[in-house]
């Protein structure tokens, strides 16, 4: 089993930055696929980016692509999330998951485990 807790989210003006982290903790596999979704109320879980285990290959949803960046430290079994140009259609709970393979077009079927979700209010 493993547990993944996010962090770093908050409240942000408009134009500013956040950055997310997602670290895992228990019974882990040594290489996991990584991903951001968000879910904004009365809309569907997004994707957001997501990471291979190695970090080398990436993607991202056209919505972010840009102001975005995934990445992620094995050794500290952290993923991140940097996000800026923030807006206010940025608002939403964004959640950390990880699954066993790598996607080329990841979805939420693509991953095993979730985190809680962490809360990032964009302000105008």
């Amino acid at each position: 089993q493993v547990q993944l807790v996010e962090s770093g989210g908050g409240l942000v003006q408009a134009g500013g930055s956040l950055r997310l982290s997602c670290a895992a903790s228990g019974r882990t596999a040594s290489r996991y696929a990584m991903g951001w979704f968000r879910q904004a109320p009365g809309k569907e879980r997004e994707l957001v980016a997501a990471i291979s285990w190695s970090g080398g290959t990436q993607y991202y949803a056209d919505s972010v692509k840009g102001r975005s960046t995934i990445s992620r430290d094995n050794a500290k079994k952290t993923v991140y999330l940097q996000m800026n140009s923030l807006k206010p259609e940025d608002t939403a709970v964004y959640y950390c998951a990880a699954g066993t393979k790598w996607a080329i077009l990841p979805s939420k079927a693509t991953y095993d485990y979730w985190g809680q979700g962490t809360q990032v209010t964009v302000s105008s």
